[in-house]
């Protein structure tokens, strides 16, 4: 049953096969029995889950049934959940228990989903492999016994749906926290248009690069996420217009003839692996034999999208972190007096790499350095978003890796500069404020899924998803759990 595909489970459903309760116990046991193992879930909630399922079967009876109604997922443990811990996987929220919903969580329990908890990501999102999580990194499911990465900052939820410990779930991209963990996991993770998908009620990072997003097995499964999570929000201040969103659930079929695939010029240069070199090349080459036109483009600045990133992130971090001081929610270690409260509450409740970006962006927002970097930093992300606006004049779509290659054990010993030009192929999207989503794309030879991005303009969010479904389709990779482990 932890098999099927979201498309799969709602048909069956549907036509009164299974039911909701059956097919959440079916996840709840995998669960129980790996969970502890893969390590993807913070907090698990059962309770909820089982409820939440009659609550559907009960509409299923009376044909009432609810877009998504049914459907286990897990929620990443950034998006608060009214009555259940909400931690940001760090231990200054470690108790944390909101009594509010965000706009994502509650549009999906309007959609009659089935919470099985909270997936576990980076502390704060700031992270490449989850491994600066306060509760310990999650594990890829591929090859269990190797322990690699699973990714981050959304390697919880990968984890999670890749073993069959969740049908779907949600995300959350701010330079590439989607796109990396699901290619390295053999998934489809869509970073949306920024300002589709509310940020309301998500812990924030970066507040003009977070972007909440879907990660499910299938292209078709993550647009049925998405035409759930999409939708204008008076709460929210950065939610795009009605008008602009254009999301449904079903993936337009797109005539391959008539497009034009954009490549980037600067990206030829850049080292990747052999087995993702060719993959790249195969599935150009799939498109091409279909009739798709395939051009150069040119996004001049866009290797210079990771220095940028670095300084606009921990910048808007170092402000959005501020309130965690011990005084409202969270952590307290109290002190001598107000100021040491402060410094102890902080020192206790942040990790290593949240300290580090902290202090970088409180740096480069300080009057000595604010026009030398942060401005500068600005002005590339002006151009990047730029040039990206001329490519579409060129082209319809964009196809590049979402990462080097494969998925790289958890205890690699690389330096804070080494993982964060991890998110190279990735930095660029949220700057512009794209959409790009990440599918299967093929196999290395090492057993390991790879996977390809599919870039968009503004708004084009649909166009994407119809591209990664030709690439899905040509790749065709078996993405089943049971397959996955073996188990």
């Amino acid at each position: 049953m932890i098999d099927l595909t979201i498309t799969q489970a709602l048909e069956k459903l549907k036509k009164r096969e299974i039911s909701a309760t059956e097919l959440t116990r079916a996840y709840l046991d995998r669960i129980e029995k790996f969970g502890k193992d893969l390590n993807c879930y913070i907090t698990v909630t059962p309770e909820r889950a089982l409820a939440d399922a009659a609550a559907a079967d009960a509409r299923y009876a009376t044909d009432s049934a609810l877009a998504l109604d049914g459907l286990p997922i897990g929620m990443k443990d950034l998006f608060a959940t009214r009555g259940i811990r909400t931690t940001a996987a760090s231990r200054m929220l470690e108790n944390f228990i909101p009594e509010y919903e965000s706009t994502i969580s509650q549009k999906f329990i309007d959609s009659g989903t089935v919470l099985l908890g909270k997936t576990n990501l980076d502390e704060f999102a700031m992270g490449t492999f989850s491994k600066t999580s306060y509760f310990g990194a999650p594990v890829n499911p591929w090859q269990m016994e190797k322990r690699l990465t699973a990714g981050g900052s959304s390697g919880g939820a990968t984890s999670a749906i890749a073993s069959g410990l969740a049908i779907g779930g949600t995300g959350t991209d701010t330079g590439g926290s989607i796109r990396f963990p699901a290619s390295i996991t053999g998934l489809v993770g869509m970073k949306p248009t920024y300002g589709i998908c509310s940020r309301w009620g998500c812990v924030a990072f970066a507040s003009s690069l977070d972007t909440p997003g879907p990660i499910a097995r299938t292209v078709d499964d993550a647009a049925a996420l998405l035409a759930v999570m999409a939708g204008h929000d008076p709460k929210e201040s950065t939610s795009a217009r009605t008008e602009d969103i254009n999301v449904s659930a079903t993936v337009p079929a797109l005539v391959p003839k008539t497009l034009r695939i954009g490549v980037i010029k600067e990206f030829a240069d850049v080292e990747i692996s052999a087995d993702m070199k060719k993959a790249f090349d195969a599935r150009i080459a799939d498109l091409k034999s279909m009739g798709a036109e395939i051009v150069e483009v040119s996004i001049p600045n866009i290797l210079d999208a990771l220095a940028a990133y670095y300084i606009i992130a921990p910048a808007e971090a170092s402000s959005n972190l501020a309130r965690y001081d011990g005084m409202k929610y969270g952590l307290r270690v109290d002190g001598a007096d107000l100021i040491d409260t402060y410094k102890k509450t902080r020192a206790a409740g942040f990790g290593d790499e949240v300290k580090r970006r902290m202090i970088i962006g409180t740096a480069v927002l300080s009057s000595e350095s604010y026009d030398v970097y942060f401005m500068q930093a600005a002005r590339v992300r002006r151009m990047i978003a730029d040039s990206f606006r001329d490519a579409f004049e060129k082209c319809d779509l964009i196809v590049c890796p979402s990462a080097s290659g494969t998925a790289l054990p958890l205890d690699s010993d690389l330096s804070p500069l080494e993982y964060y030009a991890l998110d190279l192929f990735t930095v660029a999207m949220n700057l512009a404020g794209v959409p790009a989503c990440s599918v299967p794309a093929g196999m290395a030879e090492n057993g390991l899924p790879l996977g390809l991005q599919v870039v968009g303009p503004r708004f084009a969010d649909m166009r994407v998803l119809g591209l990664a479904k030709l690439i899905e389709t040509a790749a065709a990779l078996d993405n089943r759990p049971t397959k996955i482990m073996g188990k």
